[in-house]
């Protein structure tokens, strides 16, 4: 990736953090999901820029920042808020919409709750759910070690890349245990946030296999934007009929939806 003007990279708690920034119009910052890299974000990030000043960047242990010794929900927020806090010194116009996918949602639901004034309103794909019934807990710990094992072989065939991922199956099973803890209290969180928020959520988030363990899964994750829209009617959600990696596999559908207008208050979009 090549370094432009805007460009910077933040050093926060021992990790390099490379950010970019290009396009025009309001600003925005695209914050992604775990696992998810700007390279792998590159057609969404390409498309939104034709309408918006979009600011993106790796998580730590992604992409092109380095590695880290801890990767922990509050890590990965910690970094957001550095992350933040150096792109409010470089003179933005107005307070930025915020887009996060997956951890990425929920990284910019905990920012704009204890920051209300430095976010214009939320676009939140496929996270930060308060889904009613956990997705990962001790009991599923075979299940998800078989397939964070299968994820090994992905990482080292994208170590030295863009698209790599520095996490070990162990972080990555960590990680998930830790994000259903910050999921089961981020009703909270909604309920400090006075910005205009947008879902756009997966039909099949846990892909349509027919399983009855994706199946369940899928409609848990209707079940939690339900819960939240009827405790947040201003919320408005969208549905794509796509599984948790829509914001690579759709990427025009998703730049479309978060460049629309805002639906009226709890109108759910198919």
């Amino acid at each position: 990736m090549t370094k432009k003007p805007d460009d910077f990279t933040v050093h926060h708690d021992g990790v390099t953090i490379p950010v970019s920034r290009g396009g025009r119009g309001r600003p925005l910052v695209l914050c992604p999901g775990l696992l998810t890299t700007q390279a792998d974000l590159y057609e969404l990030i390409e498309l939104l820029r034709r309408d918006y000043d979009v600011v993106a960047f790796d998580l730590r242990g992604h992409g092109l920042s380095s590695p880290a010794d801890r990767y922990t929900f509050e890590a990965f927020l910690s970094d957001f808020d550095a992350m933040m806090t150096e792109l409010g010194h470089r003179d933005l116009p107005s307070a930025p919409v915020l887009v996060g996918h997956s951890l990425g949602a929920d990284l910019a639901v905990h920012y704009a709750a204890e920051h209300p004034d430095a976010v214009a309103e939320l676009v939140l794909v496929d996270g930060a759910n308060p889904v009613p019934e956990p997705f990962f807990t001790e009991d599923d710990l075979p299940e998800f070690r078989a397939m964070a094992e299968g994820l090994r072989h992905e990482f080292e065939q994208t170590r030295g890349t863009a698209r790599q991922v520095l996490l070990t199956p162990q972080d990555f099973l960590d990680l998930n245990l830790d994000i259903e803890v910050v999921r089961s209290g981020i009703l909270d969180r909604y309920r400090k946030i006075d910005r205009p928020i947008r879902m756009i959520m997966s039909t099949t988030m846990a892909g349509n296999s027919g399983e009855e363990g994706a199946q369940w899964r899928n409609r848990n994750w209707r079940a939690g934007v339900e819960r939240l829209v009827r405790e947040r009617p201003h919320i408005s959600t969208s549905w794509v009929d796509a599984d948790h990696r829509l914001v690579v596999t759709h990427a025009p559908e998703i730049a479309r939806l978060i460049g629309d207008a805002r639906s009226p208050a709890g109108q759910a979009a198919s």
